[in-house]
């Protein structure tokens, strides 16, 4: 859903504003109001989290956050995933997790909706990639392919077997198969 807006916000208004469910997002002077996820989204962006997170919040190497807000440049979007390379990471002075992220994740992920427009989508990710993060995944349920997103780089269309980009450092590997495996519960 697009809010028409009499007249535009600045990026510190639309911060101001109270808190949206499911959140809104501030693209180019709208805001934008994501889909509620459902049960495939949920059920994937949960795995991703834990995944990444179990081999790699021990070891301090990232840290992967559903929903995370993130304010960079005229922007600010909520991927579905966002990883953070723990040096990163805006700790508090007292080494607590911060509320904001005033800085584009390392790697984004976001899990299509039939709701959603996959242009949108996209330049979220494009936007990161330009503002600095090292990798992005469009993840397509429907289609059950992964486009792997790198600066500098044509884009991979990822399907089955295909094993995943990851971030530098994280010792996880990932097919495609085995992502869309995770929606196999019964």
């Amino acid at each position: 859903m697009v809010q028409a807006l009499s007249q535009p916000l600045t990026l510190p208004e639309f911060l101001q504003l109270p808190e949206t469910k499911p959140a809104s997002e501030y693209i180019n002077g709208e805001i934008i109001q994501k889909p509620m996820p459902k049960g495939r989204h949920s059920r994937l962006q949960g795995k991703f989290c834990a995944t990444i997170n179990q081999v790699a919040e021990e070891a301090k190497i990232a840290y992967a956050f559903p929903e995370l807000r993130c304010s960079f440049g005229i922007r600010s979007i909520v991927p579905d995933v966002a990883v953070f390379q723990w040096e990163r990471i805006p700790f508090t002075a007292e080494g607590n997790v911060p509320d904001n992220f005033d800085l584009p994740p390392d790697w984004t992920i976001e899990i299509i909706s039939p709701e959603q427009r996959p242009n949108k989508v996209l330049g979220n990710i494009l936007y990161c990639l330009e503002y600095g993060s090292s990798l992005g995944w469009f993840v397509d349920p429907d289609d059950l392919s992964i486009l792997c997103l790198q600066p500098q780089q044509p884009p991979v269309l990822c399907q089955g077997e295909q094993a995943l980009p990851v971030l530098p450092d994280l010792k996880l590997t990932l097919t495609v198969n085995q992502v869309f495996d995770w929606l196999k519960m019964g």
